[in-house]
């Protein structure tokens, strides 16, 4: 129960590869999103499922790991921090939510 303030844990598949940032300074950055799936029945018994997408972000040498390894459609558990930010592109504020991704299982059955 380390880290528990801020700690966010999804099960889901990629909904792209991931794109990887190579800054001038070294430091790389990978992005991605992910889809989370859940079904259940409504009033009427009729079976409704949703999807909601997260945007995953990783720092530094995992990196490296996420690019070899992950593609569209590879099904991972991860762990990580939700992370709020915003920015300005053409004088229009942007907010954007992500998730700062620490640790990751592959779940494919390769």
């Amino acid at each position: 129960m380390r880290n528990l303030k801020n700690s966010v844990q999804l099960i889901g598949n990629l909904g792209s590869d991931p794109e990887v940032i190579t800054f001038e300074s070294g430091t790389k950055k990978a992005s991605f999103s992910i889809a989370t799936n859940e079904s259940y029945y409504n009033s009427e018994g009729e079976k409704v499922e949703e999807t909601q997408w997260h945007n995953i972000v990783v720092w530094g040498k995992k990196t490296d790991v996420v690019s070899k390894y992950l593609k569209k459609g590879s099904e991972i558990a991860l762990e990580g921090k939700l992370i709020h930010r915003s920015y300005e592109k053409d004088g229009v504020r942007k907010n954007i939510s992500e998730i700062n991704m620490n640790e990751m299982l592959m779940m494919d059955k390769k």
